[in-house]
Formats: structure tokens, sequence, C-alpha cells
């Protein structure tokens, strides 16, 4: 690690370059020029080192989350006059009318999870994620355009999301009631999906679902005597003391601690802040390697083996939260040690993940940084975590550089 803070006044605009431009010029042309399906609409994330697609299919998740990245930079006043943003409106229509056509279960109203290029449904999952990044891609697209259906679509998703998590009716679990228990996904993407639809069509009942979602991560999930973040408790918040309940997820708490921390800022909440900025603070002791450097993917709550034999790879998008995460606790704090932090997350990210010959990120290494796969893509990875993170990071760094002047 160098000697001089990464985010000293002289190295923003450095690294405002890096995310920037790394979004711009790499990775959304990346998926626009090898991954867009100009014959059926959506996009198709099964890919390559350099972008050949390899398997046709389309996971649902991806389309809502790319609409919304296409949305959300055409929304960016930053980007008025850029030349390829009618395109990307364009591509994010066309592909929330894939979406529209082909993606809900007609029975049910609920959204497949994969689906052939052209549509017909091969697999619908239990949880309704696919629902939370519909949501926030049909209100991206309904601040583009002005049309109402898109904004109506944004609720009618949210509302499946959220009712499907608290009423899940004419559905068989997936496990029998011996051992119920309860994740940290839902309240913790509900409290982003909140966010980006308050913004985007000013959902009314917003606040109030962020503020329940946040009392239950602090009160279940948060564990302050030992300084953790749980991935899964029991009914009352209780530890279960076996693999499951044991195993610790960090990049993903990290993500929730810049959700937290993003929402504290936007309500200038001390105390929103300081839970975000434990769940960092707890979640970095327990998943950055010492050893290699970069962030486990998965740990065990008592320092115990842990049950799945790819708990210490380093996957894309961990790294990508924790560079968010810490960039933005520098900021609203000054702290030095976030500072450090972010180098170090960033340092190691950027020597590791990115392919300097055919652009992106691998998504997949092993502990010590060496290329596990040379996917680019598949259903579970494609043009969201990244490019978000460079989006995010690129405005908080604008943010910093406006306050050094100012100062």
């Amino acid at each position: 690690m160098t000697t001089e803070s990464p985010l000293a006044e002289n190295r923003i605009p450095e690294l405002i370059q890096v995310y920037r431009d790394g979004l711009l010029d790499d990775v959304l042309p990346f998926w626009m020029n090898h991954a867009v399906d100009n014959q059926y609409g959506g996009i198709m994330t099964s890919v390559d080192r350099d972008g050949t697609i390899i398997d046709t299919d389309k996971g649902v998740w991806q389309q809502g989350r790319f609409a919304w990245l296409l949305g959300e930079l055409y929304n960016d006043p930053r980007l008025a006059s850029h030349p390829e943003r009618e395109r990307w409106l364009e591509t994010a229509e066309r592909t929330l009318d894939f979406v529209s056509t082909y993606c809900f279960d007609p029975d049910d109203g609920r959204m497949w999870f994969h689906v052939t290029r052209d549509g017909r449904p091969i697999r619908k999952r239990r949880y309704a994620y696919g629902e939370s990044f519909a949501a926030i891609a049909y209100g991206e697209l309904s601040q583009a355009t002005g049309k109402s259906e898109y904004a109506q679509q944004a609720k009618n998703c949210f509302s499946r999301y959220v009712d499907h998590n608290l009423n899940r009716v004419g559905m068989e679990p997936k496990f029998t009631d011996v051992r119920p228990s309860q994740g940290i996904g839902f309240p913790m993407i509900l409290i982003a999906t909140a966010q980006q639809l308050r913004e985007s069509i000013d959902l009314e009942i917003a606040d109030e679902l962020i503020d329940r979602s946040v009392d239950v991560i602090r009160t279940l999930f948060m564990k302050p005597d030992i300084g953790c973040v749980m991935e899964t408790v029991g009914p009352a918040g209780e530890i279960i003391d076996h693999f499951d309940g044991r195993t610790l997820n960090p990049g993903h708490a990290i993500e929730g601690a810049w959700f937290m921390m993003e929402e504290g800022k936007y309500r200038n909440d001390p105390g929103l802040i300081k839970t975000g900025l434990d769940m960092l603070d707890w979640m970095w002791q327990r998943g950055w390697d010492s050893q290699h450097g970069g962030l486990c993917y998965f740990t065990d709550v008592n320092k115990l083996p842990v049950q799945e034999y790819w708990h210490d790879m380093k996957f894309w998008w961990p790294h990508n939260e924790l560079i968010i995460a810490t960039l933005l606790a520098y900021q609203l704090t000054g702290e030095s040690k976030y500072a450090e932090q972010h180098q170090l997350a960033h340092d190691w990210a950027y020597q590791h993940f990115p392919d300097p010959e055919h652009g992106e990120w691998y998504g997949y290494l092993h502990r010590d940084g060496s290329i596990s796969s040379r996917l680019k893509g598949n259903l579970w990875k494609g043009p969201f975590h990244l490019p978000r993170m460079q989006h995010v990071c690129w405005h908080l760094l604008e943010e910093m550089s406006d306050n050094f002047g100012k100062s």
C-alpha cells in the first residue's frame, strides 16, 4: 500500500477516470456490442472471455438489471449529451418488452427465473428477486419516458416482491418446519429497491418499508456482542448452530452496509450511518483475506470449516460492494482507515479481475487471485454489480471533489 491516501484531493481525478471511463468505454460497450439480442430483445449474458455467446438462455434477473442500468445512465444528467444515450433507452425498452411479454407466469403472475432465448419458460425459483430487479427497471424507464404504465408495472412488481416474502401462499416450501429460518436478503434488497423507486417514481410507501427493514436487520441479523452480521437466523434472530446457520457471506452484508449508509446520508441520520459502518467494520474483519488479499466468499461465525467448497474463492461482486462501501464510509466520516480499506479493496480487485485484452472483469478467481474460469457472464453474472459500482463511485468522487473545491 502506498503512503499517500488514494482519496487525497490530487488522486480523486485519477479515480474518477478509472470508474467513469471503465464504465463508459469498457464495461458497457462490452455488453452492448456482444450480448444484446437484436432478434428477440433483452440480453444473453452467458459469454466467453471475448464476448462470444456460449449459451443463449436468458436469466430473468439479468433482464431487469440490464434495463435498470441503461435507464439509470439515460437519466444521469452528466450523460445527457452522450452519443449512445438514445440507444441505451431503445435497448432498455426492448428489454422490458421482452420481460413484459415472456418473463411472467400467466397462471400466478410470478416471474420465471430462467427462459430460453425466445422466452419459453425453463425454471421458476421459490424467491422473488426477479420482481425486485424488474421493479427498479420499470421505475427508471418511467422516469426516462414519462410513461405511466412503466410506473404502474414498477409498483406491481414491487408489491409482488414484498407480498411473496411476507405471505407465501400456494408454494411448496423448500424445507420442513423442523428448523425455521429467515435470510437477510429480503429486508436488504427491499431497502435498495425502495430507495430506487423513491427516486424514480416517488414511491410513497418507500420510507415506511425501509424503516421496517432497517429494524429487522438491526434487531435480528446484527450481533454487536460478537461483531457480526448474520446471513441466516432463526425466527427470533437466534443463531442456528449448524452449517447453514453459521455460514456468513461478508460481501452480501457489506452490500447491505452501503445501502444503510446511503439511507443515512439521504436522511442526514447519524444513527443509520453508524449502523452501516458497524456492518462494514465487522464484516471486513470476518471476510478480508489477510494472507492473499481480497474478500473470501463464505466464512463461519465461529471460525469453523465452511461446508461450501468455494468458500475461499474470490467472486467479482463482493469486491464491487466492498469498493462502494469503503468509499462511501470515507466520504461520510473522513476516517483514514476507510481510505486505506478502499485502496486495499480497489487495488486488489483491479489487479486481478479485469481482462486487459478483451475488457470487462472475470467473475471467479481462486483464493490467490488466479483465474478459475474465463467466463465473463452467466445466469448470475451480467452487467449489474460492476457497472453499478463504477457509476456510484464516479458519483461519490465527484461529490468529494466538489467539497474539496468549497473548502
